[in-house]
């Protein structure tokens, strides 16, 4: 648990170290302005970065030559169901509550997109644990793909939190740039 935490906060490094009580599976209101979302936002794309080492972890797993190892992955990928859903949850319960705050447009259809990625996303990771338990090969086999294909759903999920989050974070002459396309130590506003 502490090197998942490690993982969360180096992936959001350059955020401010806002803490905010966020259980998963919890009930979330987003408040109408971002400086109140944001803290909620960075627990979200912590848990979303847990569930894609959780399912990183299970697809490498998944493809050792041991029993024990093999049932290592299939209990990684049935934590990631629950991570998954508990995830699913809190999104669709802040972009209830945003939509219904009629905040900013962008930020409502931001929302939007990422509850339709955590529930292919939760989708993917509960069929995966499904044909992962049956008796044949190619079920198992299907049960793999299903994990690799989690595992990119997870790892978009992650990104687009994040994503969102630095867009909460930007100032009003900011701009926002591609990571493909960010040097380091650049700073970035318009002209």
């Amino acid at each position: 648990m502490a090197s998942e935490h490690r993982a969360a906060k180096a992936a959001f490094q350059d955020m401010a170290d806002e803490e905010v009580p966020l259980a998963p599976g919890t009930a979330v209101s987003a408040k109408t302005t971002s400086g109140e979302t944001y803290p909620m936002m960075r627990q979200l794309g912590g848990r979303a970065h847990q569930l894609l080492a959780a399912t990183r972890a299970a697809d490498h797993f998944i493809a050792q030559e041991s029993d024990a190892d093999r049932d290592t992955g299939s209990w990684l990928i049935s934590c990631a169901v629950t991570l998954a859903d508990e995830l699913a949850d809190d999104l669709d319960g802040m972009a209830r509550n945003i939509r219904a705050s009629a905040a900013d447009p962008a930020l409502s259809l931001g929302f939007q997109r990422l509850r339709v990625r955590a529930h292919q996303l939760h989708a993917a990771t509960r069929a995966a644990d499904h044909f992962l338990e049956q008796e044949s090969n190619l079920d198992r086999s299907t049960g793999s793909w299903l994990i690799a294909c989690a595992l990119g759903l997870a790892d978009k999920l992650a990104n687009e939190l994040e994503e969102l989050a630095n867009g909460m974070r930007r100032g009003a002459g900011d701009v926002a740039v591609p990571m493909a396309d960010r040097r380091p130590g650049a700073n970035l506003h318009s002209a």
